[in-house]
């Protein structure tokens, strides 16, 4: 069963950082393309941004292109996000999934919220 488990949100002030957490299991992580999306209130989930199964690819969002970055650790299989010079239009419900331009499983994890206030 795929399972998605996101952690690390909260609130922060703008100008502030914060790093997400991905736990995953169910599938291969290890060799597996993955992505975050987020969806804030009112709006449609969108891509953040994603890496390829070998670190070397990876595919931002226009938005957040030089403040965010992805890494994993295989050995734990969790993916993370680095998230610097958060802004209020950050604000938002944080998911993680496999694939690198779309998710590639129906299955999504609860989310965790970012919150930056101005």
């Amino acid at each position: 069963q795929v399972q998605f488990v996101e952690s690390g949100g909260g609130l922060v002030q703008s100008g502030g950082s914060l790093r997400l957490s991905c736990a995953v299991s169910g599938f291969s992580f290890s060799s597996s393309d993955m992505s975050w999306y987020r969806q804030a209130p009112g709006k449609e989930r969108e891509l953040v941004g994603g890496i390829s199964g070998d670190g070397y690819g990876r595919n931002w969002a226009d938005s957040v292109k030089g403040r965010f970055t992805f890494s994993r650790d295989d050995t734990k299989n969790i993916f993370y996000l680095d998230m610097n010079n958060l802004q209020p239009e950050d604000t938002a419900v944080y998911y993680c999934n496999a694939g690198y331009w779309s998710p590639k499983f129906d299955a999504w994890g609860p989310g965790t919220q970012v919150t930056v206030s101005s």
